[in-house]
């Protein structure tokens, strides 16, 4: 095993551990808090807007590799990354525990860290195209697909239990 997974494991199980000792949503929600706030998250720095994520991509690639993305189309770009750099950035830039990039991401109106990581990677392909980030639409259609996925998941779920109360007449006038 190299070192870079050694690191990346030892990182999630770091970021694991900590989650799983926040017990309640006090908590949970306090620790939120401070890490929105934060510059620097587990060693790692943390982009505070699109454009510092751009600015931190275009550091950590290679120009070779940044050619290579560029190239390719646009969901061939994210369809390739998805498993790589996406998943590196929603790891390293905090994006299920929250961070101070994610929060900025949750403000724009994408909620889930998957789909975070999919618009950074699209924006950032766009960017180097100087084509137009289209930031609305791609919120748009991010909320429009989870509505979706809910909406699918709720129409086939099981009812578990279903129950009908009545009323008793002496309850009936206690209650007006």
């Amino acid at each position: 095993m190299n070192l870079k997974w050694l690191l990346f494991i030892s990182c999630f199980m770091v970021q694991v551990n900590i989650f799983a000792q926040l017990e309640t949503k006090a908590e949970f929600e306090k620790a939120y808090q401070q890490r929105i706030q934060q510059e620097v998250l587990f060693g790692q720095y943390i982009p505070k807007d699109l454009s510092d994520a751009f600015v931190e991509l275009n550091k950590r690639i290679d120009a070779d590799s940044k050619i290579r993305f560029k190239s390719v189309p646009e969901e061939e770009a994210v369809h390739k990354l998805y498993f790589s750099l996406g998943r590196w950035i929603v790891e390293n830039w905090g994006f299920y525990g929250g961070s101070r990039l994610s929060h900025y991401l949750r403000e724009l109106g994408i909620t889930h860290p998957e789909d975070m990581a999919q618009f950074i990677i699209v924006s950032y392909h766009r960017n180097l195209n100087r084509k137009d980030l289209n930031v609305k639409e791609q919120v748009a259609a991010y909320q429009e697909k989870r509505q979706q996925e809910h909406l699918e998941r709720a129409s086939k779920g099981t009812v578990l239990k279903e129950e009908t109360r009545q009323v008793k007449k002496n309850e009936k006038t206690k209650n007006k």
